[in-house]
C-alpha cells in the first residue's frame, strides 16, 4: 500500500456512550461525555490545526493553535482541553480564529530555521502542514534580527536518532510521551519562557536514561527528533503492516518503505497488543535483515570441521533427504528428529512438525518452547483446562492488585510494562517476588508496596505461604470456589498445614513472614489481583508445579475471569505461545492433544494420509542423551541456536558432535551452525508471511515486506524435504497451512487470513462460539468444567551451595538484546550492552577481592566461563545474576542438567557456582579455585 498515515484525533477517546449532541460548523455529531471539542470536530470530518495535541496523549493546551469560538460563550477557547456540552455549537474557522492562528503561527516560524526543501522531515512536517493550513504568507519577525535558537548544537548520541533543538517548538509532546506511553520520564522541560528547552535530564540522549523506545520521535511534530534511517535514506513513501519478531508481546508495526528499502518502523496505533507504542529492539533494531552475516544460499559439507560449499537448493533438498533416509534405513525411523522454532510463523512451525510425523514417520519433534514455558502449558492445562495465559494485556487497566513474579517486564517485556506502569501510577498496588531488585521494585513515580526478595528456588515456598495465609486467615473467595472450582477441600487441609506458614517457610524463602503475610493479604482483599510471571517461575525444578500455585492462588482469591485479574504467562519470544499451540511437542498435536488419544489421531491420518504414532518421541534432552548414546542420529534445527540457549552447553555440543546429519534453519551461522553438515538459510520476519501467536493468545499477521533474499520460503523448505523423502506435502501459500491448522485444531477453527486482514487480530480460542475472539479466558466456567485445586508441596533442588560452589547464579534478560544475540547483536543495540556481565553483592565481591570491572571466573561443577564484574546491591549476598545474550560468554557453560520434573524445562535459575578473581593471565586464583567439595550447606 502506499504510505499509510492514520488519523489523529487531537485528544484520546472517552468511553461511554455517544449521548452528547454538538454541532461543529453546522455539521452535527454525537459522542461520549468529556470528548474534546478537538476530537468531536475530527468526528464530524473537520480537522482543526493543532501542534501540541495528538491522540495518544491527554491534552495539554500550550500551542494556542486550535482556538476556537463557542456560540454563547466569551474568547477563544483551545478545542483539545474545551469538552463538548450537549448542544453546543462550535465554529472553527472565523475571522477571528483564522487571524489568531496565522499570528500564533507566525511566532513559531520566526524562532525556526526556513529550510524546508533539505529539511528531512520535508513532506512529513506538522508545523510545515500547520502553516499552510492557516494561510500563513509572511513571517515579520526574528530570522535576520533578534534574538533566536537557531544555532543550538544537535544532538546526535543516540545511534537511531538525532535531536536537533533549533527545529524545536516546545510543544512537549515528546516529554509528555516519556511520561504518559512509556513512563520513563527521561525528557523534560528546562528554563522559562523563551529560554525554555527540551532536555534529556541535563546530559545527552545517550546518557540520559532514555530507554530508545521512540515514543519521543513519533509524537515530535518537527524534524527536532528524527530517525537517522530518514536523514539517511529519505522520507518513505510505501506501507506494510507486520508484527515484531522479538519478545512475546507481539507489537505491531507499519514497515516503511522507500522502494524495496526499509526506512523505519513505526508502531501500528491500532495493533492490539501495543496500540501505537514500541520499544528499542521492535522500533530500531531491524537492521540485522540485511547484515553482511545473513547466509542466503544453502551449503553443505561432509564433515562439521570441513570447509562450507554453496549448493542450489535443488541439491541441498536432495542431500538432506538422502542422508534422512539412509539413517533410518540404516538405523531404524526413530532415529531421526526435528526441532521448532518459537522465531518463526505458526505456519513454518506446523510444516516442519508436520514433516517430522508424516515424512520423517515419528513423534521425534520437540521446541525450543520446551526451555522456557513447558510448564506453563502443563500446570495451566491441569488447573484451568487450558495451556495458555488467561488475560489480554489491555486488562491490567482493571487491576488493583498486580504481583509480578519471576519476570523483568522493563527489560524484557517492555511494551507492556509501559502499560502496567501507567496503571501502577494510577494507584494500583504491587507486589514483585524475585531474587534481584528489578527496576519495578523502585523507578520515576512507582514503588512496590511488597517485595519478596525470596532465595533462588523457593518459588513453591513462597506461593504456597501465600496461599497458607489465604486459607488460614479466611480470606478465601467462597462463592468463587463453591461455584465453579474442585478439590477445594483437599488443597485447603494441604496448604492450611504448619509446614506451609510463611513462619516455617522462611528460612528457606529468606522472605521475613510479617512481609510475606502483607503481602498475601494485599492480595487477597486488595480488589482485582493479576499474577504476570516469567522464566523466573517456568525455568526450575519445580517449574510445573509453581505454575499449578499461582493458579490455586488465583481461583482461591476469586482472581480468574474478568479484565483486571487472572494468571498471566509473559512469554520470552515472539511466538513462544504459536509453537506450542503448533503441535510442536512430541506427545501433542496441534491444539495441545496427546498423540495417545485415538479419535485426534484420526483426524491427522485421515487429512495427512500416514499413520502417526500413539507414543510421545523423543524430547530435546532425550534427543541429546540418545545422540552421544548412538541411538538418534539425524537432526533438523529450524531457527534456534541450541548450542547457545540450552543448558549445559558441553553436553549439547557433544550429542551435536555425535550426530551423523545436522541440519540447521537459520540466518547466520550461529554456535549450533558450526557442528552442522547441512545449512539452510532461513528468512528473517521482514520477509515472513504468515502469523505470530503473542502472549495473550493473539494471532498477528505477518506479511513480507520484501522478497526472501533466500530465494525460498522457510515452509516450502520443510515441504521441499517431506517431497523428497516420498511424502506428497505442498501448499501454494501459508494462507493453506492456516486454513488446515482451523481445520484440526478446535480453538483455531474460526481463523484465517481473511479475518485477521479484515479485524487486525483475534486471540484464540476463536470459533463458532467466539467469531472474533476471546479476549479474556474462563470467564463463566473454566475450560476443563471446573478449575482443579491441586496440591503443590515444595521440594527442594537438587542444585544447592556448597563449600566449592558457595553461591548461586540466576540468569535474565537485558532491555537492548534479545535471547542468544544473533539478531541484536547485528544492530545498534550493541550501543547499550557489548557484553555479559556478572553482579555480585558488594559482601560477596570483598570477599574475593574482586571490584567492580574485574574480569571473575565463573565455575560450577559442569563447566566455567568468565565475565567483568558488576558489584551491584540489586542481588542478595549469596546471589549473583548474569544474561545470557554474547556467546563470547557461553553463560549456559555453567548451568547444569537439572530441569523441570514434568517437563524437563532447564533449571536455569539456580546453579551453584563460586566467582574468583582472573590473574592476569586468565587464570583463577588459588585461594577460592581449590576447595574440596564439602557437605550441602
Amino acid at each position: 500500500m502506499s504510505l499509510l498515515k492514520e488519523p489523529d484525533y487531537g485528544t484520546p477517546a472517552k468511553d461511554g456512550p455517544a449521548n452528547v449532541s454538538v454541532e461543529v460548523d453546522g455539521i452535527p455529531v454525537q459522542v461520549p461525555e468529556g470528548t474534546s471539542v478537538m476530537r468531536a470536530a475530527a468526528l464530524s470530518g473537520i480537522e482543526i490545526p493543532k501542534l501540541c495535541a495528538t491522540d495518544s496523549l491527554e491534552a495539554f493546551g500550550s500551542c494556542r493553535l486550535c482556538l476556537v469560538e463557542v456560540e454563547g460563550k466569551r474568547g477563544t477557547p483551545a478545542s483539545c482541553t474545551t469538552p463538548v456540552a450537549d448542544g453546543m455549537k462550535v465554529s472553527t474557522q472565523t475571522p477571528k480564529v483564522e487571524k489568531l492562528r496565522q499570528d500564533v503561527m507566525e511566532l513559531y516560524i520566526s524562532d525556526h530555521p526556513l529550510d524546508c526543501l533539505t529539511c528531512s522531515a520535508n513532506g512529513d512536517c506538522e508545523l510545515q502542514d500547520r502553516a499552510g493550513e492557516v494561510g500563513l504568507r509572511q513571517v515579520r519577525y526574528g530570522q535576520e534580527a533578534g534574538e533566536n535558537h537557531l544555532d543550538l548544537e544537535k544532538d546526535t548520541s543516540n545511534p537511531y536518532f538525532d535531536f536537533n533543538p533549533s527545529k524545536c517548538i516546545v510543544c512537549s509532546r515528546c516529554v509528555r510521551a516519556c511520561d504518559e506511553v512509556q513512563g520513563t520520564f527521561a525528557l523534560t522541560i528546562e528554563g522559562r519562557g523563551f529560554d525554555s528547552q527540551v532536555s534529556a535530564g541535563g546530559t545527552d540522549f545517550m546518557n540520559s536514561d532514555c530507554v530508545s523506545c521512540g515514543a519521543c520521535v513519533q509524537a515530535c511534530p518537527t524534524d527536532s527528533l528524527m530517525e537517522k534511517s530518514v536523514v539517511d535514506l529519505g522520507m518513505p513513501n510505501r506501507t506494510v503492516l507486520t508484527t515484531c519478531a522479538y519478545c512475546g508481546v507481539g507489537c505491531s508495526f507499519k514497515a516503511e518503505l522507500r522502494g524495496d528499502e526499509v526506512v523505519r518502523m513505526v508502531p501500528y496505533k491500532d495493533g492490539g497488543a501495543n496500540e501505537g507504542h514500541s520499544c528499542v529492539k521492535g522500533r530500531f533494531a531491524f537492521g540485522y535483515a540485511s547484515h553482511p552475516d545473513r547466509v542466503t544460499s544453502p551449503m553443505v559439507r561432509e564433515s562439521n570441521t570441513d570447509e562450507w560449499r554453496e549448493v542450489d537448493w535443488e541439491t541441498a533438498i536432495s542431500h538432506v533427504a538422502e542422508r534422512m533416509k539412509d539413517i533410518q534405513t540404516r538405523h531404524g525411523a526413530g532415529t531421526i528428529g526435528g526441532i521448532t522454532s518459537s522465531r518463526c510463523t505458526n505456519e513454518e512451525v506446523y510444516a516442519v512438525q508436520k514433516m517430522v510425523r508424516a515424512a520423517f514417520g515419528n513423534n521425534n519433534v520437540d521446541t525450543c518452547a520446551r526451555v522456557c514455558h513447558s510448564p506453563t502449558g502443563y500446570g495451566l492445562k491441569q488447573t484451568f483446562g487450558e495451556s495458555a495465559g488467561t488475560q489480554d494485556f489491555k486488562s491490567v487497566a482493571k487491576s488493583d492488585v498486580i504481583m509480578v513474579i519471576g519476570a523483568n517486564p522493563t527489560d524484557a517485556h517492555p511494551v507492556f510494562a509501559s502499560r502496567m506502569k501507567q496503571r501502577l501510577r494510577e494507584g494500583a498496588q504491587l507486589i514483585v517476588a524475585d531474587p534481584r531488585r528489578i527496576d519495578l521494585v523502585r523507578s520515576p513515580h512507582i514503588e512496590a508496596a511488597h517485595h519478596l526478595q525470596l532465595n533462588p528456588g523457593s518459588n513453591v515456598a513462597i506461593v504456597n505461604a501465600m496461599g497458607h495465609v489465604v486459607v488460614t486467615e479466611g480470606l478465601v473467595d467462597r462463592s468463587f470456589v463453591g461455584d465453579r472450582c474442585e478439590d477445594f477441600d483437599a488443597w485447603a487441609e494441604f496448604i492450611g498445614g504448619p509446614e506451609n506458614s510463611p513462619e516455617v517457610m522462611e528460612p528457606i524463602t529468606g522472605v521475613p513472614a510479617d512481609e510475606l503475610r502483607k503481602a498475601a493479604r494485599l492480595f487477597a482483599t486488595g480488589g482485582n489481583a493479576a499474577i504476570y510471571y516469567g522464566l523466573g517461575v517456568t525455568e526450575h525444578s519445580q517449574g510445573s508445579t509453581m505454575v499449578m500455585g499461582m493458579a490455586n492462588l488465583a481461583m482461591a482469591t476469586g482472581n480468574i475471569g474478568r479484565e483486571g485479574v487472572g494468571v498471566n504467562p509473559l512469554r520470552g519470544q515472539n511466538n513462544v505461545q504459536g509453537s506450542c499451540d503448533m503441535g510442536s511437542f512430541p506427545h501433542e498435536l496441534a491444539g495441545y492433544r496427546h498423540v495417545s488419544d485415538d479419535a485426534v489421531r484420526e483426524v491427522f491420518e485421515d487429512l495427512w494420509q500416514r499413520p502417526i504414532l500413539a507414543e510421545p518421541g523423543l524430547r530435546i534432552p532425550n534427543m541429546f542423551d540418545a545422540a552421544i548414546d548412538g541411538t538418534f542420529r539425524g537432526l533438523f534445527v529450524q531457527g534456534e541456536d541450541i548450542a547457545q540457549s540450552d543448558p549445559n552447553i558441553q553436553h549439547v555440543t557433544a550429542a551435536l558432535d555425535s550426530l551423523e546429519l545436522l541440519v540447521v534453519q537459520d540466518l547466520f551461522i550461529n554456535e549450533t551452525a558450526k557442528y552442522a553438515h547441512v545449512f539452510l538459510p532461513g528468512t528473517s520476519f521482514l520477509e515472513k508471511d504468515g502469523t505470530f501467536t503473542n502472549a495473550e493468545r493473539r494471532i498477528n499477521r505477518v506479511r513480507p515486506v520484501m522478497k526472501p533474499q533466500t530465494g525460498k520460503d522457510e515452509w516450502q523448505i520443510a515441504c521441499d524435504i517431506a517431497q523428497a523423502m516420498g511424502y506428497d506435502m505442498a501448499y501454494d501459500h501459508p494462507r493453506e497451512i492456516m486454513a488446515e491448522i482451523a481445520s484440526v485444531t478446535p480453538t483455531f477453527a474460526g481463523v484465517s487470513f481473511e479475518k485477521l486482514d479484515k479485524l487486525g487480530s483475534v486471540q484464540w480460542p476463536c470459533n463458532d462460539d467466539a467469531p472474533e475472539g476471546t479476549p479474556v479466558m474462563h470467564v463463566d466456567s473454566f475450560v476443563r468444567g471446573k478449575g482443579k485445586f491441586v496440591e503443590t508441596p515444595f521440594v527442594p533442588t537438587s542444585e544447592r551451595s556448597t563449600r566449592r560452589y558457595p553461591l548461586i547464579l540466576t540468569t535474565g534478560r537485558i532491555l537492548s538484546q534479545y535471547n542468544v544475540g544473533a539478531q541484536t547483536r547485528r544492530t545498534n543495540n550493541v550501543a547499550w550492552h557489548t557484553e555479559d556481565v556478572l553482579e555480585i553483592h558488594p559482601y560477596d565481591a570483598e570477599e574475593r577481592g574482586i571490584s567492580d570491572g574485574d574480569r571473575v571466573a565463573l565455575t560450577s561443577r559442569i563447566g566455567g566461563t568468565e565475565l567483568r564484574a558488576v558489584v551491584s546491591d540489586r542481588m542478595p549476598t549469596g546471589v549473583v545474576y548474569t544474561t545470557f545474550h554474547h556467546p563470547e560468554t557461553g553463560a549456559n557453560v555453567v548451568t547444569t542438567e537439572n530441569s523441570d520434573w514434568a517437563t524437563n524445562c532447564p533449571e536455569y535459575k539456580v546453579t551453584a557456582v563460586q566467582v574468583s578473581q582472573l590473574n592476569p593471565g586468565g587464570v583463577p586464583t588459588a585461594e577460592h579455585d581449590a576447595e574440596p567439595e564439602l557437605v550441602d550447606t
